[in-house]
């Protein structure tokens, strides 16, 4: 090989090596750009998620705020009715819900979910002028003001028999509280976290939690069935870190106080 071709040979070869250190960068900075969902909360669920100075906070925005910036993933975060969220799922539309979902087998037909975040538990909620109602054994034959798509619907439903109930449904939390106060409705069924919560702000709230929980659940992130594996594991991972580091328990002593 004479020495012209020698000297093509070796700027060819410089020239590869460049584009090849080029393309290797740009991989390196594409893999570390954080990937961004779009993530679905409801609307007035409070201590959980509210509205408040025009923006969303509370215990679900704050943890999943927490657990991004752990696990280096972005969000936008979508608002809606409570019962607009599996539909949204389903469809596509948004990549995964925290809204105080309680973790149920039937919503595991369609739901994947992450370890449960929180535990809570249903109560029955009558109007604090009420002394009739003290336990379950007290609802035969009231009425039942219910949130739609809820755990609460969901065991009014299913006694509905068994306590000859009348249900009356409801878009969001605040409405059917307001049917209990005004006395429209009897009783309503209500995580004990959320009604606690309002009851402990809120002195002239006019509810009163009638007896023991009905039951003990857990909320969970959920994304639909099949899909989104990374993210639940960089949730179910990032819960797992703010929880030894202590920042999920100053999370939760800002809204409900022991």
């Amino acid at each position: 090989m004479n020495k012209k071709n020698i000297l093509q040979v070796a700027i060819v070869s410089i020239l590869a090596v460049s584009l090849l250190s080029g393309c290797s960068g740009a991989s390196k900075e594409s893999t570390t750009t954080a990937k961004k969902y779009t993530i679905s909360t409801d609307a007035t669920y409070a201590p959980f998620e509210y509205e408040k100075d025009g923006k969303y906070v509370g215990i679900d925005i704050d943890i999943l705020d927490a657990i991004s910036k752990s696990e280096g993933f972005t969000y936008e975060l979508k608002p809606m009715n409570f019962k607009g969220i599996i539909p949204a799922l389903a469809a596509n539309q948004i990549d995964a819900a925290i809204a105080g979902m309680t973790i149920t087998d039937e919503r595991k037909k369609v739901l994947d979910f992450s370890d449960g975040y929180y535990e809570s538990g249903l109560s029955a909620v009558v109007s604090e002028k009420n002394t009739t109602i003290k336990t379950l054994d007290d609802l035969k034959g009231k009425i039942f003001a219910v949130k739609k798509g809820t755990s609460g619907a969901t065991y009014a439903e299913a006694n509905q028999a068994k306590y000859k109930g009348t249900i009356r449904y409801f878009d969001d939390t605040p409405a059917m509280f307001q049917e209990v106060i005004n006395g429209n409705a009897d009783v309503t069924f209500e995580d004990y976290p959320v009604v606690a919560y309002r009851i402990s702000i809120d002195s002239k709230s006019g509810l009163r939690i009638a007896g023991e929980k009905i039951n003990k659940d857990f909320y969970g992130f959920a994304v639909k069935k099949g899909s989104n594996k990374e993210l639940i594991t960089k949730f179910n991972a990032g819960l797992k870190k703010i929880k030894a580091n202590g920042e999920y328990d100053k999370i939760i002593a800002k809204y409900i106080k022991k």
